[in-house]
């Protein structure tokens, strides 16, 4: 299977299909695995690439905390797009893989064709909202320090059935990169000037009123509610899920640019 070698810290991803090239992004201590369901529909007419965030599934889980960041996480993104070929690519993913999405779009904004934010927060702009969400995920690194992967179990589908190799990367992702530092992704909404689409399940109340806050902010951002949905809004509803994606995907300006890849000196 395809890998690439970050400073030692090997990145796992996959390619299906051919076409405009589309990157999407899991979840917190879930896997590339939760998109295994829209391979077919989504590779159909683009080059899908499905990857595993550093302490996740198949991708390595180095045991030095400083080998975890959004910055660190960004650039094994940009990385992949380098490995693939891929100048430009529509950036996609579900909660901290769609906020991870975005601050890509901010850090490299000549590589996003176009954002799918889906089930995902955008950060906070005050500092004691962004403590509490920071205190949630310490306790999480705690838990699966007691616990191990026993934790996930009780958690959402696609968390329970995500295939871990440790708990030690697990915890040091969620203290490394579900955390947050600033408001820079949160304040770059406005700068957004790709076509954007939000996508959030009706039940995942946590997430509503920030799916509604990043339709207002993000010029010309689409947002689809799926109904009978919660947080992994492409598992509950699969098909609603694909027909909102595939409408949007189509109706894309058509990429002036040719394939290339991702400047050296852009990557973090």
């Amino acid at each position: 299977m395809p890998r690439i070698d970050r400073d030692g810290v090997g990145i796992y991803y996959e390619v299906h299909g051919e076409g405009a090239p589309l990157l999407l992004t899991h979840g917190y201590s879930s896997t590339s695995a939760m998109w295994h369901g829209q391979v077919d529909a989504l590779a159909k007419d683009h080059r899908l690439i499905l990857w595993d965030m550093r302490g996740h599934g198949q991708s390595d889980y180095p045991d030095d905390p400083g080998a975890y960041s959004e910055a660190l996480t960004v650039g094994d993104m940009a990385a992949i797009l380098d490995a693939t070929g891929t100048e430009r690519a529509i950036i996609g993913g579900l909660s901290l893989g769609g906020y991870m999405s975005l601050a890509f779009h901010r850090a490299h904004p000549q590589a996003a064709r176009a954002l799918l934010i889906i089930d995902t927060g955008p950060g906070f702009k005050k500092d004691d909202a962004r403590e509490a969400w920071n205190a949630r995920a310490f306790g999480t690194a705690d838990r699966l320090d007691r616990e191990g992967l026993d934790v996930l179990k009780s958690a959402t589908r696609e968390r329970a059935t995500a295939s871990h190799r440790n708990a030690r990367g697990l915890a040091l992702a969620a203290r490394g990169m579900l955390t947050q530092r600033d408001a820079r992704v949160i304040e770059s909404l406005p700068d957004i000037n790709v076509p954007s689409l939000i996508v959030v399940g009706a039940d995942d109340t946590p997430f509503l009123a920030a799916s509604d806050y990043m339709a207002a902010k993000i010029p010309g951002a689409q947002k689809v509610v799926i109904p009978a949905a919660g947080h992994a809004v492409n598992i509950d509803q699969p098909q609603a899920f694909v027909d909102a994606v595939l409408a949007f995907l189509k109706n894309l300006p058509e990429e002036l640019a040719g394939p290339g890849r991702l400047d050296e000196d852009a990557r973090p």
